[in-house]
């Protein structure tokens, strides 16, 4: 009976087509396999270790996860890997499985490193038989990232830098469809990577969006030098920890005597209460890369920014617009062109994104810019140190009536990018209670989530020029 089963399993995966379509109102969508195998059972079968108050656990937000059935103590192992377990793109012995796949691969950008390891998914999802087939029968159908996205809810983001990238990842994985179908064209069957079964762009997308979305960047094989190698892997059952900043787990890699080969681990980083979900910090990132390779957005996400263009024209009118006299920024100095220069943001190859928001409020590059341009002498600017003009928590380095200005400067830029914004957030607060299919509500909240952000930049400058005005007022009066 059990070997009737896995014959009936092989010719599901060898037969189902490697396709993947958007859905437009599925929140959580179905697992490749509609009963899939227990993957808890699968991984301790191989050796592994779950925790035995480890369960399956489905909220509302997360999606299907992994919760606590019974209190776990900090320190808890939750669950163990051995090696064989994770899938990477090389095999245990450094080798690639398939060479096609190491040709198709190398044609892959590194910023796309997500589908080099999909090339490795898309083939075991294909394969009769794959040791990984109880692990990808239970990932999702659908995906819920932008190159998925309808194209009316590709322009609801209405944000021209994710835009861009959600354009590019589209044009990429045209343009790979074809490369893929050049190099299998003239492929026996035996050597077929994906056995036989059409590949495209769908197909690509899907493979890409399940690894970025669940894949972890973790220590590889060990070098001549001593150091461990960068290796992205999946990791069975661990991918389905939920996304929070404040995780109650994480992961180690542990190597030792009486284990050679390196183990993962999820660790409890404090005790878990029962029914609490199990949590891994997915990584400090804006709101722009959990919704370009996670799917998802998070409210007052306390790492997201908001993407300019460092521009002399714009800085000019918007120091206009906000009062301050004598703006400069299109036709600096040659002591302040030097200064932009060590900035890079002048110069032959100038780096001219600049970003407001995240932990620096206003990115160093552009706040030390305004100081410089906004000053017309340069001695008060040159005895300070780049990393000073550079830094928030500076006191006015080049003096209040500087800083103030520079502020005021930013506040205009912001109202600027708020009008690039079709909609203003009441309206789209307003379209989400109609109730609308479930991209466009992601869409609708990337947004939402950015022109929040630009709100609340201003209203702290605009704090931050109060209190310095007010310093101003009492040595005046001093």
């Amino acid at each position: 009976m059990a070997a009737a089963s896995k014959t009936a399993v092989a010719s599901l995966v060898h037969y189902r087509p490697l396709t993947c379509a958007a859905s437009a109102s599925a929140t959580h969508p179905a697992r490749l396999v509609p009963h899939a195998p227990d993957l808890i059972k699968w991984v301790r079968r191989e050796g592994g270790f779950v925790h035995e108050a480890v369960k399956f656990s489905q909220d509302g937000l997360g999606g299907l996860g992994l919760a606590a059935a019974d209190k776990i103590p900090r320190g808890s192992d939750l669950i163990a890997l051995p090696r064989h377990v994770p899938l990477r793109f090389q095999s245990d012995g450094g080798g690639v499985a398939e060479p096609v796949l190491a040709d198709l691969a190398s044609k892959v950008p590194e910023e796309l490193w997500a589908m080099k390891l999909g090339l490795k998914l898309l083939g075991e999802r294909a394969k009769i038989g794959s040791f990984w087939w109880p692990y990808i029968g239970n990932l999702p159908e659908t995906y819920s990232v932008p190159i998925f996205f309808p194209g009316e809810d590709i322009k609801n983001l209405q944000y021209a830098p994710l835009l861009y990238q959600v354009n590019k990842r589209c044009r990429f994985l045209l343009d790979f469809e074809k490369e893929v179908k050049n190099a299998l064209s003239d492929l026996n069957m035996k050597d077929h990577p994906f056995g036989g079964q059409d590949i495209n762009a769908s197909s690509l997308g899907w493979a890409m969006s399940a690894v970025s979305s669940r894949a972890f960047r973790l220590y590889g094989k060990k070098s001549l030098t001593g150091a461990y190698g960068d290796v992205p892997m999946m990791l069975p059952l661990v991918d389905m920890c939920n996304h929070s900043f404040d995780p109650n787990a994480r992961i180690v890699q542990e190597q030792g005597e009486e284990q050679p080969e390196m183990l993962v681990k999820v660790v409890a980083e404090k005790e878990i209460g029962a029914n609490d979900p199990l949590l891994l910090n997915y990584g400090c990132l804006s709101n722009d890369l959990f919704l370009l390779d996670y799917g998802f957005v998070i409210p007052s996400n306390q790492y997201d920014t908001i993407e300019l263009k460092y521009d002399g024209a714009l800085l000019d009118a918007a120091s206009l617009a906000a009062g301050v006299s004598s703006p400069n920024f299109s036709s600096p100095a040659p002591w302040q062109q030097e200064i932009l220069s060590q900035l890079n943001l002048d110069g032959d190859t100038p780096d001219l994104k600049v970003t407001l928001g995240g932990s620096d409020l206003v990115e160093g590059r552009l706040l030390a810019a305004l100081r410089v341009l906004l000053k017309s002498e340069s001695e008060s600017v040159q005895k300070h140190d780049l990393s000073t003009l550079k830094s928030m928590s500076a006191k006015a380095p080049c003096g209040i009536a500087t800083e103030v200005a520079a502020f005021r400067t930013i506040i205009a830029l912001c109202v600027i990018a708020l009008e690039h914004f079709p909609t203003k957030i009441m309206e789209d607060e307003s379209m989400l209670k109609k109730g609308v299919p479930d991209t466009t509500k992601l869409a609708i909240a990337f947004r939402i989530q950015k022109k929040s952000l630009i709100v609340d930049v201003m209203r702290d400058l605009s704090r931050r020029i109060k209190l310095l005005q007010s310093k101003e007022t009492v040595s005046a009066q001093g």
